[in-house]
């Protein structure tokens, strides 16, 4: 009888992440409640995706950090206080651009299978009218019945 096989262990690193926030929130409070606000439909949609590499999350999160870059830029030059946090983060332009990048990389995640599968459609379409046609040359050539399809 063989040996099963060991699986390796997976140890979760959301502990981790919770150390990062953590600190994130005692060290600079005005950063963490302005990328709170802003990474707002990122942080839900990481909450709600089920899948087990939570794909939509990501998308939406990497296309949300992208938006919120120079806000915290302008935090930081601004002197990273509660004030400039929140006023920052009350302008509908500033909320407004990173919640739509949010939108942007959900509506990403869920076209993205889409539209390859109707490139890879269309690409095993087309392949399959040239093989019937070099098919129908070659039994015109070696003068065999045609095939049917």
């Amino acid at each position: 009888m063989a040996r099963a096989q060991r699986q390796p262990k997976r140890h979760s690193l959301v502990w981790l992440q919770g150390l990062a926030c953590g600190a994130l929130a005692a060290l600079v409070p005005s950063l963490a409640l302005m990328v709170g606000i802003l990474l707002g439909p990122g942080l839900v949609t990481l909450v709600l995706d089920q899948e087990p590499t939570k794909p939509v999350a990501r998308a939406v999160l990497l296309c949300g950090v992208a938006a919120i870059v120079d806000p915290i830029r302008q935090l930081w030059s601004a002197g990273h206080g509660l004030e400039a946090s929140l006023a920052l983060a009350g302008d509908l332009r500033v909320v407004g651009a990173a919640w739509s990048a949010a939108a942007a990389g959900w509506l990403l995640a869920e076209l993205a299978p889409v539209v390859v599968r109707v490139v890879l459609e269309a690409g095993g379409r087309a392949r399959a009218v040239q093989l019937r046609a070099a098919r129908a040359r070659l039994a015109e050539q070696w003068g065999l019945p045609a095939g049917e399809g």
